[in-house]
């Protein structure tokens, strides 16, 4: 008797549980019962506020699972909070985060970023750009370092850098057996940590209009962006070790290394990953060169009007939208109806990473209730040297953002904190904020549910943790060397 195969038909796992799992909530739980019961109701939590965050991470890790990582862990802290009715609580919070204007932008910048590249993907454009790069490009080599240079061109916008350049680029990846994993880690290293490199950038309207908010300076807070460019140093060090990995210097390490001879070997799409692979007979239906300026013109569309709006990467692209649907329609590319489809196809294909973002805002808000961000601080504070508070400021934002996902919110309490700390110490300022900036990258880069890395996985066609692992030894490595650069810096300049 054959399977049913109907949508509702009941099915079995084609592999039963080994109890791990069940062996891993116990203990969670067990270790959040605990310090809920021995923690006095009414005082600071103090260095529990870390394990909410701690355990979204071994959770993770154990289970490759990154959505279920964050809900266990948002409820673990909800059950320090309030564990008479956490349930509620989770309501109420959920429901606030739902209603934030930034929760609302981000869905519907993604969400319509996402049915922007569908079309271009459904309309056969995206194939013929990857099929002109292919003539152009002839070595693997020149494919990695092609996709660096496209997402350092893209600067406007993190979450444009990271859908945009790996909607071109991974077809031409996969002919020269690049595995997804790279791809996500090259188009993710030259996201946020190129995008604080540049003034002309959403990163840097609102960090500048931020430390003017908290008088970090007395001129415009453009200005002092400006002047903390070169101490960047996170963003410098990550674009020189893309550069490194592309040329091949830098040698495959960790699990990009396992990623990578799977890629070899005939598989550059990993296993589970949402995306398909490309038949033989996939080839552009229409000319080479109408192809790619069809292309080309919805994306020069889509960041021309982002930068006319003063960087609303929103505003510009629903005229991008609307500029595509109109030329694909006079060009009897695809009919409206297909252009509709796509559209809902590709807003749906982005609800796994805008629902990751959504339970991470909630862990943010939980974090905050907690007070981590305000313990961290507090703990490192009595440690803190002129020479010492550049390094010490970046290893500690990095930590945190790293724990929480978010590389802007954090900052608007944190910036409050450090710029008094660093007026009151004589400290260079410029270094200071270039220390904040490249915490914040670092985190935003390294973090496996942070926006830009949950969109670069999606974007590049793999899954968030398998970008993640693969990702972070490098990340790592940029953190160690920007540690002891700020630590150098902090001894020469003070």
């Amino acid at each position: 008797m054959s399977q049913s195969t109907h949508p509702f038909a009941p099915s079995l796992p084609a592999r039963r549980g080994t109890g791990r799992t069940l062996l891993l909530m116990l203990a969670v739980l067990a270790t959040v019962v605990g310090l809920t019961l021995t923690h006095q109701p009414g005082t600071d939590f103090g260095w529990i506020s870390l394990v909410p965050s701690l355990i979204v991470l071994v959770v993770a890790i154990a289970t490759h699972r990154t959505l279920e990582a964050l809900a266990i862990g948002a409820i673990s802290g909800l059950i320090m909070l309030q564990p008479q009715d956490f349930v509620g609580e989770l309501a109420d919070i959920s429901l606030a985060v739902m209603m934030d204007e930034t929760i609302a932008w981000l869905i519907l910048v993604c969400g319509l970023m996402g049915g922007f590249i569908a079309m271009l993907e459904k309309s056969g454009c995206t194939l013929s750009f990857s099929h002109f790069m292919t003539r152009l490009v002839k070595t693997r080599r020149q494919s990695l370092l092609s996709t660096a240079a496209l997402g350092v061109l893209i600067f406007i916008d993190d979450y444009l850098n990271a859908l945009a350049t790996s909607a071109a680029m991974k077809r031409l990846t996969d002919r020269f057996g690049v595995s997804r994993e790279k791809l996500a880690y090259i188009v993710d290293s030259t996201a946020a940590p190129i995008c604080i490199l540049v003034p002309l950038s959403t990163w840097a309207v609102y960090f500048a209009e931020l430390l003017e908010t908290n008088a970090a300076t007395k001129s415009a807070g453009m200005w002092l962006y400006i002047q903390s460019i070169p101490f960047m140093l996170y963003g410098w060090v990550a674009m020189g070790l893309v550069l490194l990995v592309a040329i091949g210097i830098m040698p495959d390490i960790g699990p990009m290394k396992a990623a990578e001879a799977r890629a070899r070997s005939g598989q550059p799409i990993p296993d589970d990953a949402p995306d398909v692979a490309l038949g033989e007979d996939d080839v552009p239906t229409t000319r080479p060169w109408v192809g790619v300026i069809n292309f080309l013109a919805p994306m020069a569309v889509l960041i021309g009007a982002s930068a006319w709006f003063e960087i609303d990467l929103l505003k510009g692209v629903i005229v991008a939208i609307m500029f595509t649907i109109l030329l694909y329609l006079i060009q009897r590319l695809a009919t409206f109806a297909t252009l509709m489809d796509a559209i809902m196809d590709g807003f749906r294909t982005m609800m796994l990473p805008l629902a990751i973002v959504a339970v991470g805002f909630v862990l943010r808000e939980i974090n905050d209730q907690l007070g981590m961000t305000a313990f961290m601080i507090d703990a490192l504070t009595p440690h803190l040297t002129v020479a010492l508070l550049p390094a010490i400021v970046f290893l500690s934002m990095a930590v945190v953002v790293f724990a929480t996902g978010s590389s802007w919110g954090v900052f608007v309490i944190s910036i409050p904190i450090v710029v008094p700390i660093a007026q009151s110490m004589g400290a260079p300022m410029p270094l200071v904020v270039g220390a904040l900036l490249s915490a914040s990258s670092f985190g935003s880069h390294a973090c496996f549910f942070s926006d830009s890395s949950v969109l670069s996985s999606q974007g590049s066609g793999c899954q968030p943790m398998q970008h993640a692992l693969t990702q972070f030894p490098y990340a790592l490595i940029g953190a160690g060397v920007t540690a002891l650069g700020f630590l150098a810096l902090g001894f020469l300049l003070t």
